[in-house]
């Protein structure tokens, strides 16, 4: 067997593994049983080496080589995709019979299939944070010329994100890039998402995890409406009379609250004086609140955590000058919030802990539970005794999301992920999971 691995450096080489097998016959130390999405080709979990882990899909050297260029593409433009390592092909068996090839991807930290979150949180809000976090994805793909072709909650993974959800892209099979998509082109893909949306919703149904009031298919045709108006905002050409120019400015704050930077517009001054605002669907970046925060602290975030963080920097920020007594930098500020506030926190987590949160995440349920606090009328408690509250009553009953393994029959992780609602943070057992319940309730 003459293998040849196509794959970017900073990775293990792979080789030591039994190549020779297809495998679903795998039986090998690094194997590890990890939640996933429905998937026409066979995929594998790896640790080789006791490093990261890693994701082993099977299938035919051309569909491998053309997902590799794709993922590729789409994370240089920045986009949620999933890290593509490489692409193994040259697979025979002892007999000599050919095996397809291995597309190699890592596996994303902190990510959960969209079956796994409905086990875990309640169906009322889950069900709008799921479809809101996959048309903004869509919408994000389509502005960039991307066709994905299947698009569905199976071929996503889902990250928490302040409260919302955050959809990251992990299967390209069928997917197109082109420089710019037609309404047609965009329609189709918006049909195929509907149709796939109102199965997996049909599936949950079946399995007791919906409202029986809920009709599946018209929660899917909830996404074709969302897709509308977040399309709509994004790329409509607005007419602003003479003397409303402040008009342009509002659309572009409202552009930046939804986490989207506009680089440039196009104005075209009309013969009655009134202004056209056109706005360059290329330009359009998501991650407005993501970046500002990486320029002050150097931390890289999700955008809804960015912009929980920044808004508590302004708050810290505020406090700092009222005490001194004199203004400080939007730089100097956030310096001192990094070295006083945030890192202090997160550093006071315990090692068997570490794996259940990303640091901004468990920063945002810290805020959140200080909000909880005081309206059981514990009011104006400091950060530490909050912190130390959250520590003892929160998170050791919140499951491990850094890598989730598939639970056993008897496991204890089993527990946890067949309850619909852990109950975090005391409250109603019968109410909505606290993490996805909408706008954070502390502003």
């Amino acid at each position: 067997m003459r293998l040849e691995l196509k794959a970017r450096t900073g990775h293990p080489d792979f080789l030591g593994l039994p190549w020779e097998r297809p495998l679903e016959e795998w039986d090998v130390p690094e194997l590890e049983d990890v939640p996933r999405g429905i998937s026409r080709h066979v995929v594998r979990f790896v640790r080789p080496e006791g490093q990261r882990l890693y994701a082993l899909k099977e299938l035919p050297r051309r569909l491998a080589d053309r997902e590799y260029r794709l993922l590729t593409a789409l994370r240089a433009e920045g986009l949620p995709v999933v890290s593509v390592v490489g692409v193994l092909s040259g697979r025979t068996t002892p007999g000599g019979q050919e095996l397809p090839a291995v597309l190699i991807t890592e596996h994303l930290p902190y990510s959960l299939p969209y079956r796994l979150l409905f086990m875990r949180a309640h169906w009322a809000v889950l069900h709008d944070q799921l479809e809101d976090a996959l048309v903004d994805l869509l919408v994000r793909l389509h502005l960039t010329g991307f066709l994905w072709g299947d698009c569905s909650l199976s071929n996503t993974l889902f990250r928490r994100d302040a409260g919302t959800l955050a959809a990251y892209l992990v299967d390209t099979e069928t997917s197109e890039l082109h420089p710019s998509l037609t309404d047609g082109q965009r329609a189709y893909d918006l049909d195929i998402a509907v149709t796939n949306i109102a199965g997996e919703m049909s599936d949950l149904a079946a399995a007791g995890m919906l409202s029986g009031q809920d009709d599946p298919f018209a929660l899917a045709l909830g996404v074709r409406d969302r897709y509308a108006q977040l399309w709509d905002e994004l790329t409509r050409e607005e007419v602003v009379p003479a003397d409303e120019r402040w008009r342009i400015d509002e659309r572009l704050r409202r552009l930046n609250e939804l986490g989207f930077d506009v680089d440039e517009v196009e104005l075209i001054r009309e013969e009655d004086g009134t202004v056209r605002l056109r706005i360059l669907t290329q330009v359009i970046e998501k991650g407005h609140h993501r970046r500002r925060l990486r320029e002050l602290t150097g931390l890289d975030v999700q955008e809804e955590q960015a912009r929980r963080l920044l808004n508590d920097i302004a708050g810290y920020k505020a406090w700092v000058e009222q005490e001194h007594g004199r203004p400080l930098t939007a730089t100097a500020a956030a310096a001192r919030w990094v070295q006083e506030v945030f890192e202090p926190t997160v550093q006071t987590i315990p090692d068997e802990h570490r794996g259940k949160r990303e640091p901004a995440q468990l920063f945002h349920e810290v805020l959140e539970h200080r909000w909880f606090l005081g309206e059981r009328g514990q009011a104006d408690l400091d950060l530490p005794t909050v912190v130390a509250d959250y520590l003892e009553h929160v998170l050791p009953r919140v499951p491990e999301e850094r890598v989730v393994v598939e639970p056993g029959p008897s496991s204890d992780a089993g527990a946890d992920e067949s309850d619909p609602d852990p109950d975090p943070d005391h409250r109603d057992p019968d109410g909505p999971d606290p993490d996805l319940d909408g706008p954070d309730p502390a502003g």
